[in-house]
């Protein structure tokens, strides 16, 4: 689950990690006077406006802007505050900005001694152990640095039985170039980042640009975060940071109904039982000539209400062209989820695209049966090849 930079930043800060501090606002009221309260706390006559939407490069988008006195930070929020921003990460069509974050100025002067890194924790699934991706390069795309310098990159691995250990964090700040009272502040900095990563369950903390600023002080200026969404049930207070408005309509509804749900471009919808099976299904529709429109895991349990759950996402999506029903039946029993195609097809009413239902395992046969036997345009299959062919043929009856 992403969410927000400035609830990244409070995450952080409870764990004591210096950051930059800022106050969100929905307004330019609320925006001027968060920017009045930074004033007074920072003693500083600038202040930064970002906006708060789920994608990186928001800079490059015209998403941060400078104000240096209160009409400035009116002006500002007014112009960030319902545009449709638009980053590398948002595709052509970008992201409405309902929320800015008024942040304090720490490039004060002196800034001829400022510094910034990139510092990252996240898992490395090859070899099942956490790391600390670091640079020297901050404020950079870590992408066009790892392409053009990938020498300026460094990783710090850490054993899951011991954690992150003091000499590893020396080690950071050492590799890093610092020295004295900032190579201290870093080192204190990357012990609570990690504690804070590893305690909050998460799947990936990214803060570019980490500053040292012209006097010594070590500051996460930005915050990305992705806290695993199986591990939110311990952390309700984290799972309310939710940001439906920032996700795919289409997968917050799926979500709903605890269907595994990503939206993607093609035109054969998919409806599994399994990951490692919906994967598959999607090699068979690319080997057939069409394109998955999606990766729709129904779990073991499905029945008429998630088929029916299922069927309602899946035909949101105009590309959509037919429908490929692939479930093995292990837990769940073919015959119940060929009744629950049915049930849910007579409640829906017509669908206009093309089902194919391809059912193995347990009751296949009866399966088959049912849908053979119920008059409904839908397609029965047992073989992966008889299902690929006839995705073949339907979408060449389209075309």
């Amino acid at each position: 689950m992403n969410i927000h930079e400035y609830q990244g930043k409070q995450i952080l800060k409870s764990f004591g990690v210096n950051v930059q501090e800022g106050i969100v606002a929905d307004t330019p009221e609320q925006a001027v006077e968060a920017a009045k309260q930074l004033k007074i706390d920072y003693n500083s006559d600038w202040v930064v406006i970002k906006a708060q939407i789920h994608a990186g490069g928001r800079g490059k988008g015209g998403g941060v802007k400078l104000a240096k006195n209160l009409e400035e930070v009116k002006q500002r929020a007014t112009d960030i505050l319902g545009m449709q921003l638009i980053t590398p990460q948002t595709g052509p069509e970008g992201k409405l900005v309902s929320k800015i974050l008024v942040a304090q100025d720490v490039y004060y002067p002196g800034a001829s001694e400022t510094k910034e890194y990139y510092i990252s924790v996240l898992l490395d699934r090859a070899k099942g152990r956490n790391i600390i991706m670091y640079s020297t390069e901050g404020g950079m795309d870590i992408e066009e640095v790892a392409e053009h310098t990938p020498h300026l990159i460094f990783k710090e691995e850490i054993d899951p039985k011991v954690g992150l250990q003091g000499f590893q964090a020396r080690k950071i700040a050492f590799k890093l170039g610092l020295t004295g009272g900032a190579h201290k502040e870093m080192v204190k900095f990357v012990t609570a980042l990690y504690k804070a990563y590893d305690t909050t369950d998460s799947s990936m903390f990214e803060i570019n640009p980490v500053l040292k600023t012209s006097d010594d002080k070590v500051i996460a200026v930005d915050a990305k975060v992705d806290i695993d969404e199986n591990a939110l049930y311990r952390h309700p207070d984290y799972a309310a940071m939710r940001d439906t408005m920032e996700e795919d309509p289409m997968e917050v509804e799926a979500s709903a109904s605890n269907l595994n749900f990503v939206n993607l471009d093609g035109n054969v919808g998919c409806m599994v039982n399994g990951a490692g099976l919906a994967m598959a299904t999607m090699d068979i529709i690319k080997l057939a000539g069409g394109d998955p429109a999606n990766f729709l895991d129904v779990g073991g349990t499905a029945n008429a209400q998630t088929v029916k759950a299922a069927f309602n996402i899946i035909l949101k999506d105009k590309n959509v062209k037919a429908i490929l029903i692939n479930i093995f039946g292990g837990i769940v029993r073919c015959d119940r989820v060929a009744q629950g195609v049915i049930d849910a097809y007579k409640e829906i009413g017509d669908i206009p695209v093309p089902i194919i239902c391809r059912l193995q395992g347990t009751n296949a046969e009866e399966a088959k049966k049912l849908i053979d036997e119920s008059g409904l345009k839908v397609y029965s299959a047992i073989a992966l090849k008889e299902a690929a062919d006839l995705v073949s043929k339907v979408l060449a009856e389209q075309a």
